[in-house]
């Protein structure tokens, strides 16, 4: 190691140290928005870049658009001074630490997009300075950090472990859960150089005050990532396969899977749904499936999950009509309500919601359906309605297809000729005509 890079070195790590290393994160949303203010939280100072203008004013003027993260929390990281929130990419260069955290979707043809990645790349080196950290935190296919990020910046005139350092760790936010969050959820790191690995360690462990397990390269790390994820997509696929064996079979799938539970080694307890929704379940095992594919590899068992997962929608609109015909009542011109459309319950996020599909294949059937979401003002070009026992009694049934905590199940309990519940709320209902899936 030479002068120049160990004064680089030793700089950042004092800066880390004492918290005076600026933290740049790019990219605030789900991930990158709570990232920023756990660090402020913890005593560095925080820039958020954004492109969205909207979320930029919302911020500066300490509003949530994130449903489950309050706006006092916002409003505490603006007020110390050590928050702000900004579509100017050219504030990078005040950054010792740079976060990428945004979105990484799949194309048409499903494979990676990271586009998104490249653009805030291109900006930081664009913008950055001499020994800065730079840690990519979305989900993404190995490799990505290495074959992509590093030539980037390497085309500035930047050398990986000597004036600059690159590193890869993988988010882990999952939106809604009251359990585990940034500060408390551990974090997997890999570095390009020792070096990049060691700085990363030391930043997460100072700023977000949680463990961080280090691997031995970025490719490491942004596998680990790809498997947690889609060994929730197969495990899901596997017990949504079993849901509609145990149909068949007049089996509750819900007993069968309370039973297997009380095993206390070698076995994991999943839940039949509707299908899977979010930002990663859907995606994530794509990229897996494609890396495989460009190395000679076809991943069979993420396509089959897949296909799986995808067709509950279609099987949660069969099991409805039966339900409708127990009624002597068509799927044409039935009047159904929906409880709930995100992907997950509590939250504001519809993206990949299986209760989309669903809702798009009764308004293809011409049911008469509405929507009872509180977290959503209008999806499928409808706007979501206020529960009321009116409502509940006009209609032919009902089906919970997110099941938030914040509904009344009580008035639906009491007064709906049927329920159909895709995922056994917790609410005991006692109501004669309560079907599960």
């Amino acid at each position: 190691m030479n002068k120049k890079t160990s004064s680089k070195l030793s700089i950042l790590t004092e800066k880390i140290q004492t918290k005076q290393a600026v933290v740049g994160v790019i990219g605030l949303g789900y991930v990158g928005l709570p990232l920023a203010l756990e660090t402020v939280k913890n005593g560095f100072s925080a820039i958020g870049f954004d492109k969205n203008i909207d979320k930029i004013n919302s911020l500066n003027q300490k509003q949530s658009y994130i449903s489950d993260l309050l706006s006092a929390s916002i409003q505490e990281a603006v007020d110390s001074k050590k928050f702000m929130a900004t579509n100017q990419f050219e504030l990078l260069q005040q950054a010792d630490i740079i976060l990428i955290c945004v979105p990484t979707p799949t194309t048409a043809d499903k494979s990676p997009n990271i586009t998104y990645i490249e653009e805030a790349v291109m900006k930081i080196q664009q913008h950055m300075t001499e020994g800065t950290l730079i840690i990519l935190e979305s989900t993404t296919y190995p490799g990505t950090t290495r074959e992509i990020i590093y030539p980037i910046i390497e085309q500035g005139g930047y050398t990986v472990g000597d004036n600059c350092f690159i590193a890869y760790s993988p988010e882990r936010i999952d939106p809604g859960n009251r359990h585990f969050n940034v500060k408390n959820t551990p974090k997997v790191v890999g570095g390009l150089t020792q070096n990049s690995t060691e700085l990363a360690k030391l930043f997460y462990e100072e700023a977000l005050k949680t463990q961080v397990h280090c691997v031995s390269t970025p490719e490491v790390a942004e596998m680990e990532k790809l498997l947690e994820n889609t060994f929730r997509q197969v495990n899901i696929a596997l017990i949504n396969e079993l849901s509609k064996v145990c149909h068949a079979m007049n089996i509750d799938i819900w007993e069968v899977v309370n039973a297997a539970a009380t095993k206390p080694y070698g076995f994991m307890r999943f839940t039949p749904g509707p299908g899977v929704g979010g930002h990663c379940i859907p995606i994530d095992p794509k990229y897996l499936l494609w890396i495989g594919q460009q190395h000679g590899v076809h991943v069979s068992i993420i396509d089959i999950a897949d296909k799986v997962n995808g067709s509950m929608p279609q099987f949660v609109v069969e099991r409805l009509t039966n339900y409708l015909n127990i009624q002597r009542k068509p799927l044409e011109g039935a009047k159904v309500i929906v409880i709930g459309v995100t992907y997950k319950p509590n939250i504001n996020d519809t993206r990949e919601s299986p209760a989309l599909k669903i809702v798009q294949l009764l308004q293809s059937a011409n049911c008469e359906i509405q929507i009872v979401d509180p977290f959503i003002e209008e999806v499928c070009n409808m706007r979501t309605v206020q529960l009321t026992s009116e409502l509940i009694q006009q209609a032919d049934g009902v089906v919970i297809l997110t099941n938030h905590s914040n509904i009344n199940y009580e008035m639906i309990d009491d007064n709906a000729n049927f329920i159909f519940d895709t995922r056994q709320t917790d609410y005991a209902f006692s109501n004669e005509n309560y079907y599960k899936l």
